[in-house]
Parts: structure tokens; sequence; C-alpha cells
């Protein structure tokens, strides 16, 4: 049984709760702990991984947020700057799935983040499996 901490932004509250109900439902039918840890928006995510994995409680981690593209460039900004930061924490050894969204509108959050529908939450804790899984092979 390993422990995972999802890191989730909560700026779009009831998105992220159908993100992490797939997270939580992938990692727990595989007999794992689960905890959540809240911070404000996506481009805190990484940080707060980075700090958890330090403490060495943790085996892996699963990124849950939603970024809405707007009427400004901030849009790509946040959606670029937190997925490279992710990718560099993962390309460090630490097993990361990335459930954050990038997308237009609501709708299209809304069918990628419902467990019932595309489940991007189970797909990055399956993700997050996965590197686990290879970073114990290849210890």
């Amino acid at each position: 049984m390993a422990k995972f901490l999802i890191v989730e932004a909560r700026f779009y509250a009831h998105l992220n709760d159908m993100l992490s109900a797939g997270a939580k439902a992938v990692l727990e039918a595989e007999g794992h702990e689960v905890e959540v840890l809240t911070v404000p928006g996506a481009l805190e995510v990484p940080g707060a991984i980075a700090l958890a994995a330090e403490s060495g409680e943790y085996h892996g981690f699963v990124a849950i947020g939603v970024v809405i593209r707007g009427e400004t460039y901030h849009f790509e900004i946040v959606a670029g700057e937190s997925a490279r930061a992710i990718m560099a924490l993962t390309m460090d050894g630490i097993p990361i799935g990335n459930g954050i969204l990038t997308v237009e509108n609501e709708d299209q959050a809304i069918v990628r983040a419902d467990p019932a529908q595309k489940d991007k939450g189970g797909e990055a804790a399956k993700a997050a499996l996965c590197l686990l899984n290879l970073s114990e092979r290849f210890a």
C-alpha cells in the first residue's frame, strides 16, 4: 500500500470535486491511502507537491485543477507554467499524475472532470500509479 497526496486547486470547487472523486476512486480501489491538500490555484499546485515530496511522507501525487480560457493572456501563463513545473518535478523522479484541465469553457471541463464521462481525475491517478511502479522498477 502506498500513500498518495491529491493536491487540488480549488478555484472551481464544483469541477474539482468531480476530479478528486475520480482520482480517489482509482487510488482507493487499488488499496492505497489518499490525502487531499487544497491550494488556491493551479500555479500553487507544483510548489505544494515539491514541499510535500520533501517530507518523504508520500509515494506519489495527483495534481488536480481547472484552468478555463478567459479574455486575457493569463490562461496561457497559468496553463503553461503549471504544466511545466509539474513536468520538471516528474523529471526529478517524483511520481505525479497531472489532472489539471486546460479548457475553453465550463462545458468542456464538466465532460472531462465527471467520473461518469471522461474521468480525467481517474486518469491522472492511473498515471501517478504507473510512474510509481516505474520508479520502483528502476530504483
